[in-house]
């Protein structure tokens, strides 16, 4: 991890990720899976919650399955993902300082969005959030054929906005986000979110959304 801020570069782009570095989904999905859990008679599901943080679908399915032998995962699923929506219908929960940083980035810097979420539901969070007018390109689930940690989707962003791959600046939360931007040659800050992350692909770990800005010397 590079110690030092980059001192007086210009970016030709600047790309967010959505849940976990924008919108606080984690701590949402954390949240309404204990209940779900606590429903189906597990009151003590915790650790289990910050291990399925980051994992894909078979990967959660499976811990699940080792953690709670004989539990109904399909009905368990439905009613997390029940809870969870209509968590998220109330309202779209946020990271310190994302929508005020966002919108004055947006009114120096192209933006774009780099999601591993389907189009329909990063662009409803954008929409409810008041960030949709902040991004000149989306790039979702459906836009590549290897998706995070490949670099794909970042390398796509940078040329659905003409940018240099090593001009662009990164925020990221997650590991495999973090690995993408890396792989693609860009400078990746790292900002926490329920787990902490490691740094070993971040040029910067930042506390929060505004002190990594101002680590990569961006004027907010």
């Amino acid at each position: 991890m590079i110690a030092q801020p980059p001192g007086g570069i210009m970016y030709d782009a600047i790309f967010f990720d959505l849940d976990g570095t924008l919108i606080d989904t984690e701590r949402l999905a954390v949240q309404t899976g204990a209940a779900a859990f606590a429903a189906f008679g597990h009151q003590d599901s915790e650790d289990l919650l910050m291990r399925l943080i980051g994992v894909d679908q078979p990967t959660s399915a499976r811990l699940i399955a080792e953690a709670c032998p004989g539990i109904d995962a399909v009905a368990l699923r439905q009613h997390w993902n029940a809870g969870f929506d209509d968590a998220l219908a109330h309202e779209v929960p946020m990271k310190p300082g994302a929508r005020e940083l966002v919108q004055d980035l947006a009114r120096q810097h192209p933006l774009a969005l780099v999601t591993s979420s389907g189009r329909a539901a990063a662009l409803d969070k954008l929409t409810r959030s008041g960030l949709m007018a902040s991004f000149r390109a989306i790039i979702a689930r459906e836009d590549v054929t290897q998706p995070k940690p490949a670099p794909e989707p970042y390398l796509l962003a940078a040329s659905r906005l003409g940018a240099r791959a090593e001009r662009c600046l990164v925020f990221e939360d997650s590991e495999p986000g973090a690995e993408a931007a890396h792989a693609a040659g860009m400078r990746v800050v790292q900002v926490a979110d329920l787990l902490p992350p490691t740094g070993r692909f971040a040029h910067h770990v930042a506390a929060d959304l505004r002190s990594g800005a101002a680590w990569a010397g961006l004027a907010v």
